[in-house]
């Protein structure tokens, strides 16, 4: 069997964590190239998960002008997701964009703009959708278990959980923190299972209240003040066309005790669903309210032993067999640019104390 060629650009933190290992399980592709501005770190990247004499480069040019590369995956700062998607795009490659889709919304409807022009898979990293609680919950909603889904939760709240490596704390190259960091996950799971991507306004408020003093208790260790120019936490509501309201919550550092990341709860008319503290369903059945792990009626049992590392995998097959099958990977580019829009939309209604509508 043929196996497609994958490159990765960018060897840090997200590649190490959870691209190169996961795409060392899809027997049906295999790692050829590695970018990185430190070289040293493709070298050592290149010598794990490559195959010998893969290629190592500090120029993702090298990678997109390569024509014995089939796939790409861009694991970079969210400033540059955009240029190196769209150099790659048009070099040929079908490309894998670590999340969020891009630093801005512009950003990302000119990679969205690209694939379509090229004729590419355009794929981002909302591996989330991939955990069984959520595939159970996404099988729910398709069916109509739930009914209408009016409201809904996008739960992205750590208590003390700030990424102190690499350049999370740089605006700049961020474009923003927790809200564009892990409140993008849960917002894209929201937005997936309610099958609603019509927003409609936006109101938005984030703070920097924690980020001047350099917690001890933080479990990637303290920061410097100075260099942390980014918000601490973030929330946003969001009313979408169809009157459907969405309460997006994310933090890096905030005092609560209930913290929850990569979560959502969902109601509907029928019913309700939450993946907050486990997969867990509701409503109400011959004048009786019930609460149970399985959906009225369902065949799927609820597994209550899942491996966090298996989201990646199989987010990773799937993206491969997109592209062998000549199918639809899980997450459209169109569903990411929706999610940007709004991550966007929230930031600028911080800043301006103004609702921001949407045309």
């Amino acid at each position: 069997m043929e196996k497609l060629r994958v490159a990765i650009v960018g060897c840090g933190g997200i590649a190490n964590g959870k691209h190169m290992p996961s795409l060392q399980k899809v027997e049906e592709c295999e790692m050829v190239a590695f970018c990185d501005l430190d070289i040293e770190r493709a070298q050592i990247a290149a010598a794990e998960y490559g195959i010998p004499g893969a290629k190592v480069t500090t120029d993702y040019m090298e990678i997109a002008n390569d024509p014995d590369i089939d796939v790409v995956h861009v694991c970079t700062p969210n400033r540059s997701h955009s240029f190196i998607t769209i150099a790659c795009l048009e070099g040929g490659k079908h490309v894998m964009c670590e999340k969020p889709m891009a630093k801005t919304a512009a950003d990302a409807q000119a990679m969205l703009e690209a694939a379509k022009r090229t004729g590419k898979k355009l794929s981002i990293g909302y591996q989330y959708r991939q955990d069984y609680v959520h595939t159970t919950m996404k099988a729910a909603c398709d069916r109509g278990d739930l009914g209408e889904i009016y409201f809904a939760k996008a739960h992205a709240l750590r208590r003390r959980g700030v990424p102190t490596w690499g350049v999370f704390l740089n605006e700049y190259e961020q474009g923003g923190g927790p809200l564009i960091d892990i409140g993008t996950h849960a917002l894209d799971l929201c937005l997936w299972m309610m099958n609603n991507y019509e927003p409609h306004s936006v109101m938005g408020s984030k703070y920097r209240k924690l980020a001047d003093t350099a917690y001890a208790s933080n479990g990637w260790g303290s920061w410097d003040p100075k260099d942390y120019t980014v918000e601490d936490s973030c929330f946003g509501f969001i009313k979408m066309k169809n009157g459907a309201s969405i309460m997006l919550e994310s933090s890096w550092a905030i005092n609560i005790t209930d913290a929850v990341e990569g979560t959502i709860t969902l109601a509907g008319t029928k019913g309700g669903a939450t993946s907050r503290g486990g997969l867990q369903f509701n409503g109400e059945e011959d004048g009786k309210l019930y609460s149970q792990n399985t959906p009225r009626g369902g065949e799927v049992e609820y597994f209550d032993g899942y491996n966090p590392g298996d989201r990646c995998e199989s987010d990773a097959r799937q993206w491969i067999r997109s592209i062998i099958n000549n199918t639809d990977p899980c997450v459209l580019p169109e569903q990411a640019l929706v999610v940007s829009k709004i991550l966007e939309a929230i930031y600028k209604s911080s800043e301006t104390g103004e609702t921001i509508y949407f045309d």
